[in-house]
């Protein structure tokens, strides 16, 4: 009988250490937080040894460090500098400027980690919207909105997406044939909701700029275009996720150009140690016998509607974020009559209600404080104008595609 209350007692100081990023009179932070609550999981009894160790889904850490690796990869070529180089030579408006943004954060979010453009292109716009002499706001904001849209496209464009693919076992291919068309119209959506929230500021002209040189390795650069591409492939005939991009990440370090101490230094240890920690929260959850008393108390709402389902994980991920959403959420989905149907209705919620407020996804968080170390401040005000009505407009889209369009 105490195993449950041990593991909710865990499971609600993780989410309060989670919301506000530390706990209490501890200085300590959300990584420390999972690994605290981990352990708390297996000393006190509420799941074994053994069982932790196996409630760590190794599919989707591998998969996330093989896409954080492939990235660094790119960065360090010179790649992202060279997309916003030309991004600025194709933009001739302000406006333009803004859909040239929109459509290149999108569209790589969904072939890399979301969170991880973010952290890339985030000081890139700064310089943009600096040298052409722009309000940098609307530009940081379509950044960050547009990155978690686009990231709801493929298995690989965030790490809640990850989990889902691993939970459901829903491939590449077809998660991108029902995804990608939400992504497509979402970006559309975030052209729309910035446009008209900042019209004013868009009117203005840019100043005269001319396109900077950029340091292109291009060797290493089209090396690890050709097995981005190579990859994708791979992807789309039904390979499994993790194991292409574990090979791709492990031949590209096949160089003699590179230090891979560099590429090291590029990856998001944190955030494999925070997924590692709530594995085996969750895991805990499930063992102690929680998750069944969860289910019973889930069974008085109709939450097999498609419409409440969206509902209760929009809420749930902006209260504890969305990777623990869905793994909270994964015992609950396991249970309803159309598991496929409510598996990408969770993954695309849980990324679509990101925009909701700063704190919804880690790709806001990293924009905003980026921006704030320029003296840039990005308030929840100024944020929810644009994020309220856009969660708002995508999720509704993304509800009627999932349960209109049949399987």
């Amino acid at each position: 009988m105490y195993r449950p209350l041990i593991a909710f007692v865990v499971l609600a100081a993780t989410y309060l250490g989670l919301v506000i990023g530390r706990l209490p009179v501890f200085r300590v932070d959300r990584i420390g937080v999972a690994i605290i609550a981990a352990t708390a999981m297996v000393v006190s009894g509420a799941i074994a040894w053994d069982a932790a160790v196996a409630s760590v889904d190794a599919h989707t850490l591998v998969l996330l460090f093989g896409m954080m690796m492939l990235a660094a990869y790119l960065r360090l070529s010179g790649f992202f500098g060279l997309v916003v180089e030309r991004s600025i030579a194709l933009a001739r408006t302000p406006i333009s400027l803004l859909a040239v943004i929109i459509v290149a954060s999108g569209v790589l979010s969904a072939l890399f980690v979301n969170d991880v453009v973010c952290l890339v292109l985030a000081p890139l716009v700064l310089q943009v919207t600096k040298r052409l002499r722009l309000p940098p706001v609307p530009y940081l904001l379509a950044l960050a909105t547009a990155a978690n849209v686009g990231s709801v496209a493929t298995v690989t464009g965030n790490p809640q997406n990850m989990l889902v693919a691993s939970f459901s076992g829903i491939g590449y291919r077809q998660f991108l044939l029902r995804e990608g068309p939400i992504a497509v119209i979402g970006l559309a959506c975030v052209f729309a909701v910035v446009w008209l929230t900042y019209r004013r500021e868009l009117r203005t002209t840019m100043a005269p700029h001319a396109i900077e040189s950029v340091t292109v390795h291009y060797p290493l650069m089209t090396k690890t275009l050709v097995v981005v591409a190579v990859m994708l492939v791979a992807f789309l005939i039904g390979v499994p996720v993790a194991l292409v991009a574990i090979s791709g990440a492990a031949y590209s370090l096949l160089t003699r150009r590179v230090n891979p101490e560099k590429i090291y230094r590029e990856i998001d240890w944190d955030l494999l140690v925070l997924f590692t920690g709530l594995f085996v929260r969750v895991g805990g959850v499930e063992s102690s016998g929680l998750a069944g008393d969860l289910l019973k108390t889930a069974a008085i709402a109709p939450i097999q509607r498609p419409a409440v389902l969206v509902t209760v994980a929009a809420v749930l991920s902006n209260i504890v974020s969305n990777v623990p959403a869905v793994l909270l959420l994964k015992p609950v989905v396991l249970s309803l009559g159309e598991p496929t149907r409510s598996w990408l209705l969770l993954a695309t919620t849980s990324t679509l209600a990101g925009n909701l407020t700063i704190l919804g996804s880690v790709a806001n968080v990293i924009v905003v404080e980026v921006a704030r170390r320029e003296r840039i401040d990005i308030g929840f005000v100024a944020y929810g104008r644009v994020g309220i009505p856009l969660t708002i407009l995508t999720l509704l889209i993304g509800w009627l595609l999932l349960v209109t369009v049949p399987l």
